[in-house]
């Protein structure tokens, strides 16, 4: 440390070796002290540290930065002659730059690291997905290079399920290593996947050294690689390269994986800004299916009732009435088609994303039933497994909705109740059976109510006996009756 004499008037009396070398090796004494320092802006804490030590007579201390950006930090204490206090004070200077300067990195290291994902509301509003990804990796390179003075970058990140390090982006990487296929590994993967699969850092201070190193950019000659962390887990890694062997430093580690830390919590933010505007996306597309299904059900159901009494007609009206038909069946398609592209499954996370049931997918099913709440309960479990649900109110209705589905066969399944205002289950039952020798019917009730017994009368005509269903629908066992009446009349009709 650099120590010094002071009088009351800040002039140095006397200075050691090492402050006299700081002052280029000038002799100090009669000089003022700030202006042998060349008048250093005063940092604080204390603005007034030596007049503070005289006039309390405890020790004060302040920071100092020089004109050539040189930070001292200043400790004074009154000089006692025995119990008596005189007039001059002894100060030490420490030579702190090299300790500020790499606080006030870090600190500019994290305020660029908390502005790399700062979005405004409007931002957010205006913004699509690809362009918040392509803001966020220009704000990534501009601080790498003006900040952390990389100039060979790489960022990929990890896919949770499949292990794969996607390139994210990459500036000064060879076209080939870019495109490169890497897993989070230990081995035969380079410093990218083993930092992948262990979560810690890795300092390659000589390529031609390290057996784990791949090379990326165009004679390399070392690398430092960092794991993005969130909650824990890696969710990708951060590469940086030099043309110059050991030219990564202990603190450009430090530094790196303070910078990595912001990069994960910016993409963080980008995921889940994807995934509440995948969830918005398919909430709203969930409701829009929910309002218009019963509406488009009685346009499907008027128009049926129309064609058969149009029957032996006027052959232009039914071709009308039928489009009218395919029209309506199409909206609900058409609605669906536009959820699947806003909410693309990646953009789901996996918590999140509908069970995949492959069975049910683009399954006709009518639901037969005058209860509202029942055939809304349907679309509402059903449609989410992309099924295609129509209802209908009473026998004749469901009879219309058969013989004018324009397609074979008509329905996958017909869910009944075994109750209808104008025939039973089992009557409805019984005509569907002279239409298709393999009617896939699955009648429903309530627990264990069936005064005419529908149920029994519908198994002896040869109704499986899995196929009954309980209100108010339970979820699982909706699926699994559905899914298993179709396995069970695919296997009939193979046979």
């Amino acid at each position: 440390d650099g120590v010094a004499l002071l009088d009351s008037a800040n002039t140095i009396l006397w200075a050691n070796d090492c402050l006299k070398n700081w002052l280029d090796n000038r002799e100090p004494s009669g000089a003022n002290f700030y202006q042998a320092f060349g008048c250093p802006e005063i940092l604080g804490p204390d603005f007034c540290p030596f007049h503070t030590a005289l006039a309390t007579g405890e020790s004060s201390t302040s920071n100092l930065r020089s004109a050539e950006n040189k930070y001292y930090h200043v400790h004074c204490v009154p000089f006692y002659n025995g119990d008596n206090p005189t007039e001059n004070l002894i100060v030490t200077v420490r030579d702190v730059t090299s300790e500020t300067l790499q606080q006030q990195k870090m600190a500019a290291i994290h305020k660029a690291g908390v502005a790399l994902a700062d979005l405004t509301a409007e931002e957010v509003f205006q913004m699509a997905v690809e362009d918040r990804i392509e803001l966020l990796k220009a704000n990534i390179l501009h601080y790498t290079k003006d900040l952390l003075n990389f100039d060979v970058v790489e960022i990929r990140v990890l896919g949770q399920e499949t292990g794969e390090l996607v390139p994210l982006l990459s500036v000064g990487i060879d076209e080939v290593a870019a495109k490169r296929k890497l897993f989070a590994r230990p081995q035969g993967q380079g410093v990218t996947g083993f930092v992948a699969a262990t979560g810690k850092s890795y300092l390659c201070e000589d390529t031609a050294e390290d057996p784990l190193f791949i090379e990326g950019c165009l004679g390399a000659k070392s690398s430092l690689t960092v794991p993005l962390i969130q909650h824990d887990k890696v969710i990708g890694t951060f590469n940086v390269e030099s043309p110059e062997p050991r030219a990564f430093t202990e603190n450009d580690l430090q530094f790196l994986e303070i910078f990595s830390r912001d990069v994960a919590n910016a993409l963080n933010t980008l995921e889940l800004l994807v995934a509440q505007q995948a969830n918005t996306a398919q909430a709203s597309v969930e409701a829009i299916h929910r309002e218009v299904a019963m509406p488009v059900d009685a346009i499907l159901n008027d128009a049926v009732h129309v064609m058969e009494a149009y029957i032996g007609h006027d052959p232009s009206v039914l071709e009308r009435l039928q489009r009218i038909l395919r029209n309506a069946r199409d909206i609900k398609q058409l609605i669906h088609k536009v959820g699947q592209r806003m909410t693309p499954a990646e953009a789901v996370p996996a918590c999140a994303q509908i069970e995949s049931r492959p069975g049910l997918k683009n399954r006709r099913v009518l639901v037969v039933d005058d209860d509202a709440s029942v055939r809304i309960a349907a679309h509402n479990l059903l449609d989410r497994f992309a099924c295609v649900v129509e209802t209908a109110h009473d026998g004749d209705e469901a009879s219309y909705m058969i013989r004018n589905a324009g397609c074979d066969p008509c329905y996958d399944v017909v869910i009944c109740s075994i109750k209808l205002p104008d025939i039973t289950g089992y009557d409805l039952y019984m005509r569907l059976r002279e239409l298709d020798e393999t009617v896939p019917l699955i009648l429903m009730t309530g627990f264990g109510y069936d005064p005419g017994h529908t149920i029994v009368k519908a198994r002896q005509a040869g109704l499986p006996s899995n196929s009954i269903l309980y209100k108010p629908f339970r979820l699982d066992q909706l699926l699994e009756t559905v899914e298993g009446t179709i396995e069970g009349v695919g296997k009939v009709q193979q046979a």
